[in-house]
């Protein structure tokens, strides 16, 4: 565990550790925070019967910079048991039940009799819901669980705003006063390191678990689940934590606050992530290593792990571990962001706290860090920058499509900029509006020259943006105009520039820049020169495009959309740049009948898609397809998309380019005629 540690890890964990306590995580705040919501509860408990405060206020685990909110969970008071010798008499009263069809980590309950220990069955009325096996069961999805005087509601949550900064979750659900048996696994299973301890673990149990208001998202009967939450006893291993798990958990939520959801969202990975990993971690490795000199050492394995089980598209919770907590928000595009993230974080092996914002963390500890981290702090902007735009190039290519210009306007937000990159970004974004504006300018019956000659400046001066995409967005500019010359001019440039060294994919890890950063090049001449992005295009750029890219821009049928694949629904065309070079010297080069030059510009093609790794091989094969049958050589066109169409079968134009490919099948037999 211990092999390949960078030396100056203990030495960053012990500053790190002084930078936290200044913040105000030492271990005598804590305890000052802790009683203090403590009290506060019992004097909650006089006014609200039941009432409980919990989440990271109440675990003490926030700074003002992560601005948590206050959650209150308010108790139903009606009995919730889990098997009828426990009936409470004269009241109404719910068993907790599930079967095969309900997910794991959630319940049914079951009325029963208040005079009489029965189950009730057929009885339809407010609150409560008749499922197929004619049992009356408690259903959530009514008024009684959402209060009227509230600001807005979050999933189970009833939220009210108290000031700019803080407010107030509050969250019905029923008590249960005994540990669910769907979790007696967590109570027996095998603990190597005694963490927690059998003391504490029999504490936890008297503790019991909460019902709340939410079901499975994927449930056709999510209206008549309960969520089991055991978050009292969560709060109590919160509290058992040390002082370097405690900071380690806090700072988790401050890398994923700062690096992680700027990236993918803020729906994707969540505060209770955090803490199931940390509980996962602190369980299976030795008391021992939770020592402030491995601070740092303790967040990275944290990130390991998550990263482990983003790959795995499971997280899998603490206590009931058959519920799969990633379900439904850690897959597809989301789940490569995601990896992307977190793989360039454990990359640059503990750099990016400096770079932290909340509480002023990363500055106060580039000040601490006199040597070794801020002489290694320089070299994170260069790996932070390449992040940027390779994350950049990640937004614009998902598929819920975020524009490149609102993608710009994220990422010149994020922490990750150096003073570099920002000029970088600004050319991929003249390139953008330079296309965006000439396609205005020709969709026109008359095109404004003036618009013309600006576009044509704007895409001049982003075509340094990177070795490849900007002077093909120009190149494509020039084509459309049937400026051939220029074109061939343009494109035998990028020729010239695309060496075998080039950098070509969207997700460029550590390892393949590490030549390029050792030769102490500047993040933009190493973009400019070494890394070769894909070239996209959005609708509002159709005029300004080849033809042949328009069917990527509607790659999702109707029948699709109204499917269950509706996620996918995109309009967006992407390709990449190798791919686009030879495309775009094939369609001169028919155009001018230089025959040989075409068909070498064929060859090219497919040698890069026979050997290059690309991102986007259905539209690669999609465009040598249209090669092909403007050769006239239909048949062949015909396989290469019905490849493609193995390859991609849902979201593809492979099936706009049949649709085509019979058309012109069809008018030649006409002709024949």
């Amino acid at each position: 565990m211990t092999q390949n540690i960078p030396e100056y890890y203990k030495e960053v964990s012990m500053r790190l550790n002084r930078v936290l306590d200044a913040v105000g995580l030492g271990e005598n705040i804590r305890w000052q925070k802790i009683n203090m919501w403590i009290e506060t509860q019992k004097m909650r408990s006089v006014t609200v019967n039941g009432a409980r405060y919990l989440g990271s206020q109440a675990e003490a685990t926030t700074t003002p910079g992560l601005q948590s909110d206050i959650d209150i969970i308010l108790p139903v008071l009606v009995p919730a048991i889990q098997n009828l010798e426990s009936w409470v008499p004269e009241v109404p009263n719910f068993l907790v039940v599930s079967d095969e069809h309900t997910p794991p980590g959630y319940v049914n309950l079951h009325l029963v009799q208040s005079d009489l220990p029965l189950l009730v069955y057929n009885t339809n009325c407010y609150a409560l819901y008749v499922d197929r096996y004619n049992r009356s069961l408690a259903c959530h999805d009514n008024e009684f669980f959402k209060f009227t005087e509230v600001n807005e509601h979050h999933g189970p949550a009833n939220t009210s705003s108290l000031g700019t900064n803080l407010s107030i979750d509050y969250v019905y659900a029923f008590r249960l006063h005994t540990w669910p048996y769907h979790a007696t696994g967590w109570i027996t299973r095998n603990r190597r390191h005694n963490w927690p301890s059998q003391k504490a673990i029999e504490l936890i149990q008297q503790t019991g678990a909460l019902l709340v208001p939410v079901g499975h998202k994927l449930s056709p009967e999510k209206h008549i689940e309960w969520r089991l939450s055991i978050s009292f006893g969560e709060k109590l291993l919160v509290w058992l934590f040390n002082s370097t798990q405690y900071k380690c958990y806090i700072l988790l939520k401050i890398i994923n606050k700062s690096f992680i959801k700027p990236i993918v969202g803020n729906d994707v990975l969540s505060s209770y992530h955090c803490k199931t990993c940390i509980f996962y971690l602190i369980e299976s490795t030795p008391t021992a290593m939770w020592q402030p000199e491995n601070l740092l050492l303790c967040i990275e394995l944290c990130l390991r792990l998550l990263c482990n089980w983003t790959q795995a598209e499971t997280c899998p919770n603490y206590f009931i571990p058959d519920e799969n907590m990633f379900q439904c928000k850690v897959f597809g595009h989301v789940q490569g962001r995601l990896l992307c993230v977190l793989r360039n974080l454990l990359s640059q092996e503990g750099r990016y706290l400096t770079m932290i914002s909340c509480d002023n963390i990363g500055e106060k500890l580039v000040r601490t860090c006199q040597s070794p981290l801020s002489e290694l702090a320089i070299e994170i902007y260069d790996i932070g920058a390449v992040l940027v735009v390779s994350v950049f190039y990640q937004l614009i290519t998902v598929e819920h499509v975020i524009c490149e210009s609102r993608a710009l306007d994220i990422l010149l937000s994020s922490h990750l900029l150096g003073p570099d990159i920002k000029s970088v970004l600004w050319k991929f974004y003249c390139s953008i509006i330079g296309s965006k504006l000439a396609s205005k300018s020709l969709s026109r019956e008359s095109p404004d020259q003036q618009d013309l000659d600006m576009a044509q400046e704007l895409l001049l001066w982003g075509s340094s943006s990177d070795v490849a995409s900007g002077k093909l967005k120009l190149a494509a500019f020039y084509l459309v105009l049937d400026n051939l010359d220029v074109t061939e001019d343009v494109l035998n440039e990028i020729h010239a520039n695309y060496t075998y060294n080039i950098l070509c994919l969207t997700k460029l890890y550590k390892q393949d820049l590490q030549a390029k950063l050792d030769e102490n090049l500047t993040i933009s001449h190493i973009i400019s020169h070494c890394v070769a992005y894909p070239v996209v295009y959005e609708p509002s750029e159709i005029t300004c495009i080849p033809k042949a890219l328009i069917p990527e821009m509607f790659r999702t049928a109707r029948y699709e959309i109204d499917s269950e694949y509706k996620w996918y629904v995109n309009n967006v065309a992407r390709v990449d740049s190798k791919v686009f070079l030879h495309f775009m010297e094939f369609i001169c080069n028919f155009r001018r009948n230089k025959t040989l030059h075409k068909y070498l510009a064929l060859e090219k093609m497919i040698c890069v898609i026979k050997h290059g790794v690309l991102d986007f091989n259905d539209t690669a094969l999609n465009l040598f397809a249209h090669c092909l049958r403007q050769e006239g050589k239909l048949m062949n066109a015909y396989n290469i998309l019905c490849k493609s169409m193995k390859l991609t079968k849902q979201q593809n134009a492979a099936k706009w380019q049949i649709a085509i490919l019979i058309n012109s099948a069809f008018r030649l037999l006409r002709g024949g005629q």
